[in-house]
């Protein structure tokens, strides 16, 4: 049973997307069909992929009863709205991070794709990679002993791109980069709650985040920093400190190929892509497709691997940070 994909969103991500899905076997996965809001971009996207049908709306896409899940890789400021178009539609959604804007709009997608009784996940793509499956594997052996401290850095020169600074395209370090940072600490910790977030950063002009340093406290003595920031490059890996010893993820941290475990090297390489790529390392954008597929042939309504309840205390952290920091979008308003 092919597992029928429908894109939503022509942008550079769709492309990557779709690229790693051509790693994969085509009896276990098909793009069926690209949906944008101008027909000649859909047409376009859907003659360089080789994908057979096009919508010129969103709606049209929503109401095609030939595709078992939309991937949905418009920009994040779209993510609610658009989001709860294919939900109350009944359609299976895989949504690009950040899920929304604020943690009031994840969860009006979360209910809504209870309500439905519909597939939802957000695409945080890092769970699903092989370095961080063993990093769980390790965890749940206790091979590093009890887990004391969990660093993660991610900063990339971003300040010419306009997604990123702009704050009605929902710019920042947090909501892009940011988010991949703290998703690893929660995953380390299993998505337990910190009993204490403190954030300080620096605001561009367009009064989104630049550059933000964050200390967690959980129970049990146990803490985590992440630094992350559109300004500067920084090591872009993620330290995981026990009292038996240590594993890290060398960088990218969001897209890892490689892990050290006290010392000792090991490495998960990518397929080769048959088209160019916009971002690093985006084959390995096949491993969250395979996960889906899985999750849809089991009948499971969410992932394991990246459960909603834990993309809602994502965001509620990330809401916190924001608050802290001084960062105000529109959508928190409404």
């Amino acid at each position: 049973m092919t597992t029928r994909w429908g894109l939503c969103g022509a942008g550079k991500i769709s492309h990557d997307f779709s690229v790693a899905v051509k790693t994969l076997p085509p009896e276990d996965h098909q793009i069926a069909v690209i949906a944008s809001r101008s027909i000649e971009r859909a047409k376009d996207f859907a003659k360089k992929h080789g994908i057979p049908k096009t919508y010129g709306s969103y709606e049209e896409l929503a109401s095609d009863s030939d595709i078992d899940i939309v991937y949905l890789g418009v920009l994040h400021t779209e993510h609610w709205r658009v989001g709860l178009l294919f939900l109350k539609a009944g359609k299976n959604v895989l949504c690009e991070k950040p899920f929304a804007m604020n943690s009031r709009q994840v969860k009006d997608l979360v209910e809504e794709a209870k309500k439905s009784n519909v597939f939802l996940m957000e695409a945080i793509w890092s769970r699903c990679f092989p370095v961080h499956a063993e990093v769980r594997r390790l965890l749940a052996e206790e091979a590093v002993g009890e887990v004391k401290l969990v660093k993660a850095y991610f900063g990339s020169p971003q300040l010419h791109v306009p997604r990123s600074v702009e704050k009605e395209l929902g710019g920042g370090a947090l909501l892009d980069i940011g988010v991949y940072c703290l998703q690893f600490v929660l995953m380390v910790f299993n998505g337990e709650r910190p009993e204490s977030v403190q954030a300080t950063g620096v605001l561009l002009d367009s009064g989104v985040d630049e550059s933000v340093v964050v200390v967690m406290k959980f129970s049990g003595k146990r803490m985590a920093l992440c630094v992350f920031s559109i300004a500067t490059r920084l090591p872009n890996d993620a330290v995981i400190s026990g009292t038996k010893g240590s594993i890290k993820v060398l960088g990218p941290m969001h897209c890892p190929t490689k892990l050290v475990v006290d010392g000792k090297e090991t490495e998960h390489p990518l397929p080769e892509p048959c088209l160019p790529l916009n971002f690093t390392n985006s084959t390995g954008l096949r491993y969250e497709a395979e996960e889906v597929r899985r999750c849809l042939l089991k009948g499971l309504k969410e992932s394991p691997r990246m459960p909603l309840s834990e993309s809602v205390l994502l965001t509620e952290i990330m809401d916190e940070i924001r608050k802290q920091v001084g960062v105000v979008f529109s959508q928190d308003r409404q």
